[in-house]
């Protein structure tokens, strides 16, 4: 199919994209998709009308004070453990040590079937509650888990419900279900004939995806009953958290509810969309321009298609007649990516552009009726799981994957935004502030969210996936993604959170849960609400730890009045263990690293000794 049918489709389009742009600098690698122009007086979408972004100035120029200015005091063990009796602070104590040895660490599952073993099911259990399982998870199930629930709420800190159940395969088991699952029937016959990128392919060496991460579960795609079974949990999760809280959070991935071929091949799609917006802008002269001010002049787009043998521009065939893009004589790029967004035929979305014929090509030759299907499916879990979010007053957190999953995965979310954040914050995206595109995705997409008018909602992490990316980088052959070092990907994370604060100051429809146990950032980002006149009672900037994790940080800003939430794991104690596996891990270069929550964990433990209070426990 060529170019020049869209282009024929563009140009019959009515005038006029006068969205005014913040734009941000930089390249970009979003997955965001433009809509209509603010001039073509579309009816409201779902009751809200599309709004016209105005220019913004930045609060870094013109920073506003605060008559009464916040502050925590993070050095306040009183407050830091007030939730907490003196047996749970040497738990703590306890579980903290043994992390930091690094014997038990590398031999944890070992040590814990020996244990097993030797102990029996019962007292193995016994032992585990005593220790690592009542750390770091709150409890088998979703009526055991609400006492905890409930006593965090009343110290003022909420919960992002999380069933960490997961599969305990091998690693030749793990290889062999990433395989089957990203590997198309058109793929196996002819494993030579495509064209595809190496990056989003699969590769048996780094086919069990659980290789180096220590704080983020997996899932190994199996056949769709299992999704099915998978898409029941995350609803039993939605529920439990909509009847623990009245403002709770639910977690999903998105490689848990469909094969994940689909997310390969249409990230694949999405990237080389923009290849081509970019070889198109570099022919117009515009590739040092920042990003969002790249405009396409239709007129030289047409000649350029036509210098590549396109075809004629008035071909009336076109496969985007369902888009209606405004033309002020240019394309941007959310117009541009406006252009994928044909769900009649699934595979319609897997057409990739021909850079040498510039027509469009199907990524494979052939898709199987059940590969059709498959693809389908996913997109319905999705969906059906957002409905359930929005019916329970649940807030829907989307994990970040692998950078090879990651386009299609933030461009599923952000279509679960558009449908349903007019009103207010449901689903969130998450950002990995580890990835040297991480600014340019948020930018772009918060563009998106004004043009539209809907409720920008994202997680920022630093990320989960640093050794397993750069090796598998190095080891395929494509441009390591990561950020050269930790210096770099803080102040990637602090360029990315001043932006969307700087947003919320503006519109006041971003909303943003700052993911860390970094006490720095935490710091920085009250520093720049109090610059802002941001209030933690608008309930737009949230905090997240995880469970057994950073004490010091949540419950003090939890009774200062901040939204701060606990990742909250549950489920039975044999089906957590890889989980317990990573938390053992994830700790041992964290307490390494810093003493600090050990030292005021002894220091509140002693005050109480000395001040009597040696059987403690906490008033709700």
């Amino acid at each position: 199919m060529s170019y020049t049918k869209f282009l024929a489709a563009l140009l019959r389009a009515n005038p006029g994209n006068v969205s005014k742009i913040r734009a941000a600098p930089g390249r970009c690698q979003s997955t965001a998709a433009s809509t209509k122009s603010q001039e073509e007086k579309d009816p409201p979408i779902d009751g809200c009308a599309v709004v016209e972004a105005l220019p913004v100035e930045l609060i870094s120029e013109t920073k506003k004070t605060q008559l009464n200015k916040i502050h925590i005091d993070f050095n306040n063990t009183q407050e830091a453990y007030r939730s907490k009796g003196n047996v749970e602070l040497l738990r703590s104590l306890l579980v903290f040590k043994l992390c930091t040895i690094d014997i038990l660490v590398e031999k944890n599952k070992e040590l814990m079937a020996l244990s097993k073993k030797v102990l029996g099911q019962w007292m193995f259990e016994k032992l585990m509650k005593m220790t690592f399982y009542g750390q770091f998870v709150a409890g088998e199930d979703h009526n055991s888990i609400k006492p905890l629930i409930q006593k965090n709420q009343a110290f003022g800190v909420g919960a992002v419900l999380d069933y960490s159940v997961e599969e305990d395969l091998t690693q030749e088991e793990a290889q062999k279900k990433e395989m089957d699952a990203c590997v198309s029937e058109a793929e196996k016959e002819s494993p030579a004939a495509d064209h595809r990128e190496k990056k989003y392919k699969a590769h048996r060496q780094f086919g069990d995806r659980r290789g180096g991460v220590t704080s983020a579960r997996t899932y190994f795609y199996a056949d769709e009953s299992k999704c099915d079974n998978q898409m029941e949990t995350f609803i039993n999760c939605i529920r439990a958290s909509g009847g623990a809280s009245a403002d709770g959070f639910s977690a999903i991935k998105m490689t848990a509810l469909g094969r994940p071929q689909f997310l390969l091949q249409f990230s694949e799609v999405l990237v080389k969309w923009r290849q081509f917006f970019n070889f198109l802008s570099a022919q117009q002269g515009k590739s040092n321009m920042m990003v969002l001010e790249q405009k396409l002049e239709l007129k030289q787009l047409q000649e350029s298609l036509t210098e590549m043998g396109s075809g004629a521009v008035d071909d009336k065939e076109n496969w985007f007649t369902r888009e209606k893009l405004g033309l002020s004589g240019t394309i941007d790029l959310l117009d541009w990516n406006s252009l994928i967004n044909d769900t009649t035929k699934i595979s319609n979305l897997l057409m990739v552009p021909n850079l040498q014929t510039g027509h469009l090509e199907p990524l494979l030759n052939t898709f199987t009726a059940e590969e059709e299907r498959q693809m389908k499916r996913m997109l319905q879990r999705v969906d059906v799981l957002a409905k359930h979010a929005m019916e329970n007053g649940v807030r829907l957190m989307v994990d970040a994957e692998q950078t090879y999953f990651q386009p299609a995965i933030s461009r599923l979310t952000l279509e679960m935004q558009r449908k349903f954040n007019r009103e207010k914050p449901i689903i969130f995206n998450t950002y990995q502030c580890y990835l040297k595109d991480a600014y340019d995705n948020v930018t772009v997409d918060v563009e998106l969210s004004r043009r539209e008018g809907w409720y920008f909602g994202a997680k920022l992490v630093r990320g989960a996936y640093m050794y397993q990316e750069r090796d598998r980088a190095k080891e395929i052959g494509y441009e390591d993604p990561i950020n050269p070092d930790y210096e770099a990907t803080n102040r990637m994370y602090h360029k990315c959170l001043e932006y969307v604060l700087e947003e919320i100051e503006h519109s006041r429809k971003a909303n943003i849960m700052v993911a860390t146990h970094n006490e720095d950032t935490v710091k920085f980002t009250l520093e720049k609400m109090n610059e802002m006149g941001l209030s933690p009672t608008e309930n737009k900037v949230y905090f997240g730890q995880l469970l057994g994790m950073c004490d010091q940080i949540s419950f003090p800003l939890g009774q200062a009045g901040f939204p701060v939430y606990k990742y909250v794991p549950y489920g039975p104690v044999n089906e957590v263990i890889p989980y317990l596996s990573r938390r053992a891990q994830e700790n041992r270069g964290f307490m390494k690293g810093s003493q600090r929550e050990r030292s005021l964990l002894w220091t509140e433990l002693k005050r109480r000794v000395l001040g009597g209070q040696i059987f403690y426990k906490p008033v709700y």
